[in-house]
């Protein structure tokens, strides 16, 4: 099979959701349909069931939330699946963001009871300004919810955007009976099985069979014909273009947890939401096609399997073919790196990797040198600058409260930093060497103190501080210059790993009044390049 082959049968998407909406429990749902895991887990595990195989973190399974990216790679019906299940939790934004930028397509996950939720809309936001397909699953019909006619025109008129039912539900709630699919014809009857464990069990028929009469209670038959009617002659029709520049979403209805409605959506999904596609080096598109192998890392993940302490860095296949042991350009420092402990992934296991191609997501283990947003190509002329840059929102000192554990704490610290799970700052001209974290949310100052006491054995002690907004001063600026006596109190100097130096300040009140003292010290929410 040649390289436009190989691209042809690849599908790389994430799985975006509001928390709780059943993102976590879909991914799950995908994997069983897809053949790879015979038994799904739900993420809310009680004891004697299976947890969910993408939640490998410890902290993950504790807390019922998914808080880190993870990258599940499988064969079905012909295609090469690269899934990637993102944090749902607000405060993983940016770990959400930067997978977002490595995938083709989404499928985003509403809770049918709720609707469109904040969460959801900052992620479509995303996806939309990156014109990629997005494909809507309506979850939780076997509990009471809104109208779906209601949820479609929520669609289109908070998120501005063609929404065209791909099948409709038989029923809601405990009237739920399974799904009509408006492609094919076919009613779809669901039974229920143990706990969504399993496939579930389906009888396919036509609309006029009797026996759906029979499976649904009158006043539910009568109204999903009405409805069915209404559609096909008043709803949208399927515009593959559309779908395929995200100006259209597909939308299905079912139910994650017991599996009512997963084929459908998977077997759609693979079908309309199009092959991998280019990504641009300075302006210029780089065909998928050529020979010359490139790719970008978007995620780096250490300690993945506690017993080796190792560090994976995930890297997007941009184009051409890789091949285990191949040498290739590191952009960021023009060094050439042997690529030769490449991994495919599947939750917390991994097995060799001798080729991979466009589309494809590998995971190299033990590369120290890479950080996220760094390219590897056989070109050194091609760069991908794909990652986002968030201003983090929330800040805290990290301190090591035992001597001893000084270099676990550091290797640690060190560790996450590069892993992009916070953002890290040293104070300017105090002297101090207390880490400075800065993060979108709150708990994933949870999550770096959770992890450098398991994983490193460094406890650490966590002092929040008042600052609100960080702004970064150019490159060509002379710190040495800096007015420090009109910074209103308890704004600070501070720098990171590369040295770009950038203020912190208390309020929006207090930048403010800054930039009036100072207008010609120019300030920008991101570093200069970002």
């Amino acid at each position: 099979m040649g390289i436009k082959e190989e691209i042809q049968r690849r599908r790389t998407f994430a799985i975006i959701s509001h928390p709780d909406a059943g993102k976590t429990t879909l991914t799950e749902k995908f994997l069983l349909y897809g053949g790879a895991v015979q038994l799904a887990g739900s993420v809310t595990a009680r004891r004697k069931q299976r947890q969910s195989t993408s939640d490998w973190m410890e902290l993950e399974r504790a807390r019922g939330i998914s808080i880190s990216a993870t990258v599940l790679q499988f064969d079905y019906d012909g295609y090469r699946i690269n899934l990637l299940d993102t944090p749902g939790h607000q405060d993983f934004s940016e770990d959400t963001y930067r997978v977002l930028t490595a995938v083709d397509g989404v499928v985003m996950v509403i809770d049918a009871a709720k609707g469109i939720e904040s969460q959801t809309r900052k992620l479509f936001a995303i996806c939309r300004r990156r014109g990629i397909p997005i494909f809507t699953f309506m979850n939780k019909l076997d509990r009471p919810t809104k109208d779906p006619l209601a949820l479609l025109d929520e669609l289109e008129q908070v998120l501005q955007i063609g929404a065209v039912p791909m099948n409709w539900p038989l029923g809601t709630g405990f009237e739920f009976r399974g799904v009509f699919d408006r492609m094919a014809k076919h009613v779809h009857l669901y039974e229920m099985n143990a706990n969504g464990a399993y496939r579930a069990p389906v009888e396919i028929s036509s609309l006029d069979d009797p026996i759906v009469r029979e499976r649904l209670p009158e006043g539910v038959y009568r109204t999903m014909n009405e409805e069915i009617q209404m559609l096909d002659h008043a709803g949208e029709s399927f515009d593959a273009d559309a779908v395929l520049s995200g100006n259209m979403t597909p939308v299905f209805f079912g139910s994650a947890r017991n599996n009512f409605g997963v084929q459908l959506l998977l077997d759609g999904f693979l079908s309309h939401a199009g092959t991998p596609r280019p990504r641009s080096s300075n302006g210029t598109v780089v065909p998928m096609e050529r020979e010359m192998f490139s790719g970008f890392v978007f995620k780096i993940q250490a300690n993945m399997d506690p017993k080796h302490r190792d560090r994976i860095a995930f890297l997007r296949v941009c184009s051409g073919k890789f091949t285990r042991d191949m040498s290739v350009v590191h952009s960021r420092t023009g060094k050439r790196l042997r690529l030769s402990n490449a991994s495919k992934i599947f939750g917390q296991t991994r097995e060799t990797v001798d080729e991979a191609y466009p589309g494809d997501i590998v995971g190299f283990v033990g590369q120290s040198s890479l950080g996220i947003g760094d390219t590897l190509a056989e070109d050194p002329s091609v760069v991908y600058k794909e990652i986002p840059h968030f201003p983090p929102e929330y800040f805290a000192a990290l301190h090591n409260p035992h001597s001893g554990n000084y270099k676990k704490f550091r290797d640690g610290v060190d560790q996450l930093l590069q892993e992009g799970v916070v953002q890290g700052l040293q104070l300017t001209g105090t002297g101090q060497r207390v880490p400075i974290l800065g993060a979108v949310g709150p708990l994933q100052f949870e999550v770096v103190q959770y992890r450098l006491e398991n994983e490193y054995g460094a406890p650490s002690k966590l002092e929040p501080k008042e600052w609100k907004l960080l702004r970064w001063l150019e490159p060509s600026y002379d710190i040495k210059t800096f007015p420090r006596t009109h910074l209103p109190s308890g704004c600070v100097l501070a720098e990171n790993a590369e040295q770009q130096h950038a203020v912190l300040f208390t309020s929006e009140w207090a930048l403010n009044y800054f930039v009036e003292r100072e207008p010609d010290v120019k300030l920008s929410e991101l570093p200069v390049g970002s």
